[in-house]
């Protein structure tokens, strides 16, 4: 049996993928966890064999979760499922040490085959994310500006581009206002933007941020 932990900050979501995935055979989501933190507290007292975590969630994210969960547990196999498919998302997600990048669009057949792939040991990735990784390599940063940044500046971004205030995102993050406020500069400094409304522009403009979240 492959016990899996589900991390979702949407309740329907949840409810659908555990559907489609509680009628595998060999298959149990044995939880699910609204946010990160959750996703974390869990895992220091069970060891799911499969994770699949969102990456746009309230709080801390999937990102930063995930590089938490496998800092006590380095051998977690972690999906992250997500509606973001330009990198540098993938890339970021697969150099914390995640086993495995899907999206949401992902035809519920391939996101089973990626979870027994990953269970086996493997890492998964599907044909057209690999592409894609492959190809960013030849890509100037002018391309996009976004690979620019660093994990902790790419996850502050997701977080302000979502609307979510300095102090909020102090917060989540257990960091100072001024340290926030350092890395929000930071960014804007490398991506050449002004304030927070041009920078949310910018990401859709490149596709980081996508206009509905599923």
């Amino acid at each position: 049996m492959i016990n899996i932990l589900l991390v979702d900050d949407h309740e329907l979501v949840r409810t659908g993928i555990s559907k489609i995935l509680n009628e595998v055979k060999g298959f149990q989501v044995i939880d699910e966890c609204e946010t990160g933190e959750e996703a974390i507290k869990f895992c220091r007292q069970t060891e799911p064999d499969v994770i699949l975590m969102d990456m746009d969630m309230p709080g801390m994210g999937g990102l930063e979760a995930s590089k938490k969960i496998l800092r006590f547990a380095p051998d977690a196999k972690i999906i992250v499922l997500t509606v973001h498919s330009e990198d540098p998302f993938p890339t970021k997600v697969m150099q914390i040490g995640a086993a495995g990048y899907l999206t949401k669009g992902t035809p519920p057949q391939e996101m089973v085959n990626a979870i027994r792939a990953v269970n086996s040991g493997q890492r998964y990735l599907p044909a057209q994310i690999a592409q894609q990784m492959a190809l960013s390599q030849f890509k100037s940063i002018e391309e996009n500006p976004f690979s620019s940044l660093s994990d902790r500046e790419l996850q502050i971004m997701l977080m302000i581009t979502r609307g979510e205030k300095v102090p909020d995102i102090s917060a989540h993050l257990h960091l100072s206002t001024k340290t926030i406020n350092s890395y929000r500069y930071r960014m804007f400094e490398k991506l050449d933007v002004g304030n927070d409304v041009e920078l949310t522009h910018l990401a859709i403009r490149h596709g980081m941020l996508k206009t509905e979240k599923l």
